[in-house]
């Protein structure tokens, strides 16, 4: 028999190098809703509200691969979305579920 487990999404990005390109990218990685407005307020809505990945078992994590050249190449929008992310693993944490980014 077997408990619940930790849903787990991996976002690549690969060759993204704007806000843009990152906020696609999650888009379609992590298969944000229709709703996802492209912007950080519905990055962190999206985030913040993961009933859309399905049951929450005992939590979530989330790969970030490419994340090094990411942030080289778009400085402070990886700055402004290493933010959205803590907010939301902060959000979840404060719930009992955890939230875990690892940035590979």
């Amino acid at each position: 028999m077997t408990g619940p487990t930790r849903h787990t999404a991996s976002l690549h990005l690969d060759e993204v190098r704007d806000k843009a390109g990152f906020l696609d990218r999650c888009a379609r990685d992590l298969g944000f809703p229709e709703w996802f407005g492209h912007n950080w307020d519905a990055l962190a809505d999206c985030l913040h509200d993961l009933s859309w990945w399905g049951p929450q078992g005992e939590g979530f994590v989330l790969r970030v691969h490419g994340w090094e050249a990411f942030r080289t190449a778009a400085p402070e929008a990886a700055a402004t979305a290493a933010e959205v992310l803590t907010e939301a693993t902060e959000h979840w944490a404060g719930r009992g579920t955890p939230l875990t980014v690892h940035y590979e």
